[in-house]
């Protein structure tokens, strides 16, 4: 495991390259499960959009379409968040996001046949 060393206000700090790394992964990870059809993957990569967490920038219309592909899926908690994700977005930001779910889905039906 590789640390970098930050020295701050005379106080020595590890900053952990593995654990950047490991966000990373399992945002990878995720969406490799997604193009699976993983539909806890979907709400994960909502989650870590919403939130900004595991290595995921604060995105809201990629947070809004993991939601809403979860959601449509059949997950219970997904349409909840989708909702409250929606309630700081513009209509052209939702209508986005709408766009990219449509797009991930006609993808993966392709990469199905």
């Amino acid at each position: 495991m590789q640390s970098a060393w930050i020295h701050h206000n005379g106080i020595n700090e590890t900053a952990s390259v593995a654990c950047t790394q490991a966000e990373d992964l399992l945002v990878a990870e995720c969406l490799a499960a997604a193009a699976d059809g993983d539909i806890s993957a979907y709400f994960d990569l909502g989650v870590a959009y919403s939130t900004a967490s595991h290595g995921a920038t604060c995105d809201l219309i990629e947070a809004h379409k993991w939601f809403n592909l979860a959601a449509v899926a059949g997950h219970e908690e997904a349409a909840h968040c989708r909702a409250e994700v929606a309630d700081e977005m513009t209509a052209r930001e939702i209508s986005e996001a709408q766009r990219r779910a449509r797009e991930w889905l006609s993808a993966s039906t392709r990469r199905a046949a």
